[in-house]
């Protein structure tokens, strides 16, 4: 039976409000605090090593705070969990106050848990009404387990893989099949793409118009000009969405796999490129709908958090895809792309969410244009070059298992050291 990518892009695509590991942790929350009646008078967390990692120092969107704390506490006083990862959206500044004052009086101790997945969230939450618990893992919406004054309560769906977060029964993927599915697929069921693309550009001209985190691509555009290069262009636009995002504006992006930053690099330099090039509404979203997929494609096998950057080793992974495409490129060169982009970017990590991710993100954006414009020469890596083997697949599994066997204890290094910087 054919792959139904449709669905694949529908389950995968989803909006998000800020940084996705703290909305998770919100939500996480807002499940607990709602069987108290959001009446939390204290938050205990016990999350994995990657959430406390990717949450330690990215800004919540509304308010001036960082890290999973606030979050937390948000999602338990005032969080609405049917909204997902939009979670903190439609916040009052009544709640906002009494939630942040929740966590500035260390209401809201972490502890890190070993032993489990990657993506682990548990929230136990107390008040007059007793304790409410909540387990969300190895998804970031996957509500695992949720219990009140002991009485675990039902309507959980556990449906993760262990060791990645994928869907138990994964998705059966390969890089052929997609290009063959976005070159040939009736354009109008690749419409729901456009809504993707309206909100993208949306938080990309926040971060080119105003001065957020580090200013990374506002600063980058002022010297792109009319007709500035391609790259520059692109590379500007995607950074100036991750700059906002970052330092919490309060505006949504949709996430790829789970997280924003990757969706925004799976897709604005994709949208930036055709904007640039002159390109029609329809070649655009084949080349997103492609972008997208290897993205997905991609994340299946190095997993949903790991050591290494999910924006470089996935998403700008699909952008370059994309971009070739853009460029009028087939798939032998949509392939020398991906291969480049492997040979390239395979060695940034990833040490949590943060202002500085708008740098990694203009990296990584900058070398899927240049691996797009050598694939349409018919440049590529050599085959057998290093982690890079003559089949595609087969390099983008060694991605996989650079990431989880040989980078294995990688986060915990890394997590050591923000917690010294904190």
């Amino acid at each position: 039976m054919e792959t139904d990518y449709i669905r694949i892009m529908k389950t995968e695509l989803k909006r998000a409000l800020g940084c996705t590991e703290p909305a998770a942790v919100a939500l996480a929350c807002a499940y607990a605090g709602s069987l108290l009646e959001h009446r939390v008078e204290r938050i205990e967390l016990f999350v994995s090593a990657n959430i406390l990692k990717n949450g330690l120092q990215v800004g919540i969107p509304g308010t001036d705070k960082k890290g999973i704390q606030a979050a937390a506490a948000l999602g338990a006083l005032a969080g609405e969990p049917q909204k997902g990862l939009e979670v903190l959206n439609g916040i009052d500044a009544q709640e906002k106050e009494r939630a942040l004052r929740l966590a500035e009086e260390g209401m809201v101790p972490v502890q890190v848990k070993d032993g489990v997945e990657k993506l682990y969230i548990e929230a136990a939450c107390y008040g007059p009404m007793g304790e409410a618990r909540a387990i969300i893992r190895g998804i970031h919406t996957n509500l695992a387990f949720l219990s009140l004054n002991g009485v675990e309560r039902g309507g959980c769906q556990d449906h993760i893989r262990e060791n990645g977060g994928q869907p138990a029964e994964g998705y059966g993927m390969d890089t052929a099949s997609i290009f063959r599915f976005v070159s040939r697929v009736e354009i109008s069921r690749l419409s729901f793409l456009k809504e993707i693309i309206g909100v993208q550009k949306e938080i990309a001209g926040e971060g080119l118009a105003a001065d957020y985190g580090m200013g990374v691509g506002r600063r980058l555009m002022e010297d792109v000009g009319a007709d500035g290069d391609l790259a520059d262009y692109v590379t500007a636009v995607t950074a100036a969405a991750a700059d906002a995002r970052m330092a919490g504006c309060p505006l949504p992006v949709f996430s790829n796999t789970g997280s924003g930053n990757q969706g925004l690099a799976a897709s604005l330099p994709v949208i930036a490129a055709a904007e640039r090039m002159g390109k029609g509404e329809e070649e655009l979203l084949r080349a997103l709908a492609l972008s997208e997929l290897i993205t997905i494609h991609v994340k299946e096998s190095i997993g949903r958090l790991s050591p290494l950057c999910g924006c470089a080793i996935a998403a700008s992974v699909g952008s370059s895809a994309g971009i070739t495409m853009l460029m009028g490129g087939g798939y032998g060169q949509i392939v020398s792309a991906i291969q480049n982009m492997i040979a390239d970017v395979s060695g940034l990590i990833c040490d949590g969410a943060k202002a500085g991710c708008a740098l990694k993100i203009a990296t990584a954006v900058m070398a899927a244009v240049q691996c797009s414009r050598l694939a349409v020469k018919n440049i590529r890596v050599p085959d057998k070059d290093g982690i890079v083997n003559v089949d595609v697949e087969r390099s983008i599994a060694n991605l996989g298992i650079l990431g989880k066997e040989g980078m294995r204890s990688t986060d915990g290094v890394i997590l050591g050291m923000m917690l010294q910087n904190a």
